[in-house]
């Protein structure tokens, strides 16, 4: 999550205070990244102090989360919670981001209504609850691997048919021979079949989420500094 405060003279934003141990290095350098452009920025766990290092392990966490709505939103709204104690934090000006099952969590705050600037997602073409898009209140971007096997074109082609039926501003990107979690670095431990990397790939997915921000969440400098 993010929010465009008006920039402390040339300090830029700054990452909320997180324990590095709960968090994996990709997600860490994306917040840092996301600071430097001048944002406050959150990056929440998931999954409770857990480094989930067996494909099995992550799937029978994440499979349930994902098929439960409801739990999403909570943990959403606790990460938004969260951020808005930050007093830079613009609570009119913020934007969600995510990846995998953050990106579902990022969907499901906008079908319930959150006024967000932009929705983010990488590897999370979800649909939700019938009706329940027509909520969403910002662009939306998606971004998919082509080869993904977890989000297949028939789950794309949902994502896409409920975002048009809801008049969602919406855009997918489809990332040619890319698999699941191309975005992420290679790890040293097993991972779910059809998990790979794609370095050009991610390089391209991070500078359109980049691009989305400055389109609906531009960074203001600060006119008193």
């Amino acid at each position: 999550m993010a929010s465009a405060a008006r920039r402390p003279g040339a300090a830029g934003g700054c990452p909320l205070p997180a324990e590095p141990d709960r968090l994996t290095p990709a997600g860490v350098r994306r917040a840092d990244a996301l600071a430097e452009l001048g944002y406050i920025t959150l990056a929440f766990d998931l999954h409770g102090g857990c480094y989930l290092s067996d494909p099995a392990e992550m799937l029978a966490r994440c499979l349930p989360l994902l098929a439960d709505p409801d739990r999403m939103r909570h943990i959403g709204h606790a990460a938004l919670d969260k951020l808005r104690t930050e007093p830079r934090t613009d609570p009119a000006r913020i934007a969600a981001v995510g990846y995998g099952t953050g990106g579902a969590i990022a969907l499901e705050l906008g079908r319930d209504g959150v006024n967000l600037r932009a929705t983010g997602t990488v590897n999370a073409t979800t649909t939700g609850r019938p009706g329940e898009a027509a909520r969403i209140r910002c662009p939306v971007w998606a971004g998919v691997g082509s080869e993904d096997p977890i989000m297949p074109p028939a789950q794309r082609e949902a994502f896409t048919a409920e975002m048009r039926a809801a008049g969602v501003d919406w855009r997918l990107t489809v990332y040619g021979g890319a698999l699941h979690a191309f975005h992420h670095p290679p790890v040293d431990h097993p991972v779910v079949p059809g998990v790979g990397y794609h370095p050009r790939h991610a390089q391209r997915a991070w500078r359109d989420i980049v691009d989305l921000l400055t389109e609906c969440l531009p960074v203001t400098e600060d006119l008193e500094a």
